[in-house]
This record gives C-alpha cells, sequence and structure tokens, in this order.
C-alpha cells in the first residue's frame, strides 16, 4: 500500500465504534451502558422492555452537560424521524375509517402543487408512506438552512418546489422527509385540524401515553435532554425542528410502549394491521442534530430495546448503533 494511502487508513479510521467493538462484552447491560461516555457520546438512555418482566431503565453521562445534570431515563427526548411511525400510523387509521384512499394522489388534496411538484397526478399515499414518491427530500438540499430552521411546513416545502423528481413514482425506494410533511399536511386538511391532536386521541391516550407530544412548542424545554454536536460547544435543544415526520418528542417508555403497541397487534384490530403492514415499517431510527435514537422490536426474545444518545456528528452515529448491537447481545445472553 502507497505510503499516502496507509497514512489516510490510519487517520480515518472511525477508532471509536472500532474499539468499542473490539472491547469484551461487560457482565451487565448497566456497565455497556456505563461505557458510553467513554467513546465519545455526552448522554444515554436505554428502555428494555420484555414480555413476562418489568421494564428497566438505565442511563449514563449528562443530560446537561453545562449544568451537570445527570442523564435521567424518563427524560423527553426528540425522537426525530421515529415520528414517522405515528403518522403513519395515523393514516393507516383514517383510510380504514374511509377518510382517506391508499390511491389519494397528491394532486387531489394538494392541487396548489401541480406543476411545483412533478408527477404530482400519479404520486399517491402509499407511495408518499412508502417513500416511493421520487419526491426530494427537503433535508438533502444544500440551501436547507440548519442554522437558522424553517419556521413552519411552507417555508420548509418551498425547498423542493420547481425541482425535478428523483425518479418516476413507485419505480424505487429513496427516504424522503418531504413524503411525511406532505402527508402531515394532507392529514390536517382532511382532519380539519392538526394531526398530533389526532394522535393524542385515537394512539396515545388509548395506551395511556401521557409524555408524547406532537412539537417542541407543548413541553418545557427543562424537561428535554440537551443535545450536543461534536465540535460544537452548546446545547443545541432549542433548535425547533417543526416538520411532521421530525418533530415529536418522548420519553424512552412513551416509544417503547407504542411500538411493542404496533408490533402485537394491541394497536390496530387485524383489518388496520394488514393497511399498516402494506405501507410501513416496525421500527425506525431518529437523527437530528444533538439526537439520535433507535427503536426496535426483537421478535426473538420479545423484546422492545429503545435507545436515545444525545450526541450526532463525527462518528456517533456509528458508535450508537454498536453500543445497540452490544446491547442487544447482552439481554440475549440473560
Amino acid at each position: 500500500m502507497p505510503i499516502v494511502g496507509l497514512i489516510c487508513a490510519v487517520v480515518f479510521v472511525p477508532w471509536a465504534p472500532l474499539w468499542l467493538w473490539l472491547t469484551p462484552l461487560p457482565d451487565s447491560l448497566q456497565q455497556q451502558v456505563n461505557k458510553a461516555t467513554d467513546f465519545g457520546l455526552d448522554g444515554i438512555i436505554v428502555y428494555v422492555n420484555r414480555t413476562g418482566k418489568a421494564p428497566a431503565f438505565f442511563s449514563a453521562g449528562w443530560k446537561d452537560r453545562e449544568k451537570q445534570t445527570l442523564a435521567d431515563p424518563h427524560s423527553l427526548f426528540k425522537i426525530a424521524s421515529i415520528s414517522k411511525l405515528y403518522i403513519a400510523a395515523a393514516a393507516t387509521k383514517m383510510v380504514h375509517d374511509q377518510k382517506l384512499s391508499l390511491e389519494d394522489t397528491l394532486a387531489d388534496h394538494m392541487p396548489e402543487l401541480v406543476g411545483r411538484i412533478e408527477n404530482a397526478e400519479k404520486i399517491t399515499l402509499r407511495m408518499m408512506l412508502q417513500h416511493r414518491s421520487g419526491i426530494p427530500n427537503f433535508t438533502d438540499q444544500p440551501e436547507y438552512p440548519w442554522a437558522d430552521l424553517p419556521k413552519n411546513n411552507q417555508e420548509t416545502l418551498a425547498l423542493v418546489l420547481d425541482k425535478p423528481a428523483e425518479f418516476e413514482p413507485d419505480l424505487k425506494y429513496s427516504y424522503s422527509n418531504t413524503n411525511y410533511l406532505l402527508i402531515g399536511e394532507i392529514l390536517d386538511q382532511v382532519l380539519g385540524y392538526n394531526h398530533h391532536q389526532y394522535i393524542r386521541q385515537e394512539i396515545l391516550m388509548p395506551l395511556g401515553l401521557q409524555n408524547t407530544y406532537g412539537s417542541q412548542s407543548e413541553v418545557d424545554l427543562d424537561q428535554v435532554m440537551s443535545g450536543y454536536f461534536v465540535g460544537y460547544e452548546p446545547d443545541i435543544k432549542s433548535n425547533d425542528h417543526v416538520n411532521p415526520g421530525g418533530s415529536m418528542i418522548a420519553t424512552a417508555e412513551d416509544v417503547g410502549i407504542f411500538l411493542r403497541a404496533l408490533n402485537d397487534g394491541s394497536l390496530f384490530n387485524d383489518e388496520k394491521q394488514a393497511i399498516y403492514s402494506s405501507v410501513y415499517e416496525y421500527e425506525h431510527t431518529g437523527l437530528l442534530p444533538g439526537y439520535y435514537s433507535i427503536a426496535r422490536y426483537h421478535q426473538d426474545i420479545d423484546a422492545v430495546i429503545i435507545q436515545f444518545v444525545n450526541t450526532s456528528g463525527k462518528n456517533t452515529t456509528l458508535t450508537s448503533n454498536v453500543l445497540y448491537n452490544r446491547i442487544v447481545k447482552i439481554i440475549h445472553k440473560d
């Protein structure tokens, strides 16, 4: 290998996740969670819900680095794209109740976008739910204002209007946050009120979830875990991500209870479950500056495992994924 290539290989190796991966598994889950801060993560929350066992809560590091407040497993957290599971569930209920059809087009509900979003007449609700619309992802746009976030859906949507489609509708899969922004707008239009109210009435309340919120405006920020970006010192939890599909805030326990209900059939009857299964997935990750979350159900051990980490940037997402996989292995051993 040429010397330049060797130097690059050494310099650019993601050392933190690599060393974490190579480290022997500790004896307990709490010991593993405690190690998270040794690998560049400011704070971590883990929630485990296994059938036949009491829910387990773990945390380590900082809830607020500046105030030296320790991580609290019951803190609120910005769950980012895990929000999409709730929107897909709401859309499922409305389709079942014939308030919507999966074959409704974007043009049917938002005719003003014909000519502004390519293929609006062909793109269906089903395609948007499945990320098969071809609509560009607003967070991929070079001009997306990360330092001064859009204040509403219209500002965000303007970033992709009049841009060419990524592909013809239903030709392939490509994740796009714009899909769920538009679905949120359609739900609001059909309901005549904000879809977060519908989610609360139809999903959260029946499950007894009192620590899940549609947006940052609904919560006391002091109750929210701080967020940090590698190389940027200030706490960025005050950044307000308002767009549907990325705006929700919840505790790990609330997300875990919702995810179990979504997976075990207690949220939907058979007809609704069939609709949901045809359009979206049963687990998700969420990533915003300062926040990374993983929400998964593991059928082989009948366990819901939620992990929140309040650090993003550099190799922290990879580190968080390695850490999550190690936590799953420890639970398997148990």
